[in-house]
């Protein structure tokens, strides 16, 4: 089994809130597409500093981020919107070091209903009428 790869649109936030307000055109909307990793082991989407500032992106905040050699360091936030195949969310996004993988995380796979299927190194959507999210 290796790793998962998916294309995902990353679009600014506010340019669309803009675009619905009627103060900003369609075509002004900061977007683009890349190839991310399925990170299972992530909690979140984690985008690196070129792309965020590329689209730019606000920093509302800090989280402190381990890696997997333990190392801690605190990381920028921003919001974003991901889009992966026909779904799409808003989210929360760790701004990584520059040159890093786009790593999606769990939240963005629940959110979309997604689950990583290993053995075909794939997304698949658990339902197949579209993302059913439970609540309790």
């Amino acid at each position: 089994m290796g790793e998962i790869r998916a294309s995902v649109t990353l679009e600014n936030r506010d340019d669309r809130g803009a675009v619905r307000l009627g103060l900003r055109a369609e075509t002004d909307v900061r977007r683009t597409t890349v190839e991310g990793v399925v990170d299972t082991g992530a909690v979140t989407l984690v985008i690196p500093e070129e792309i965020a500032t590329e689209l730019g992106l606000e920093h509302w905040g800090t989280r402190t981020v381990v890696y997997a050699d333990e190392r801690r360091e605190e990381r920028p936030v921003t919001d974003v919107t991901i889009e992966i195949g026909d779904l799409a969310t808003r989210t929360e996004a760790i701004v990584g070091p520059a040159g890093s993988e786009i790593l999606i995380g769990q939240l963005v796979l629940e959110a979309l209903d997604l689950i990583a299927d290993c053995r075909n190194q794939k997304l698949a959507p658990r339902h197949p009428e579209g993302p059913v999210l439970a609540i309790r």
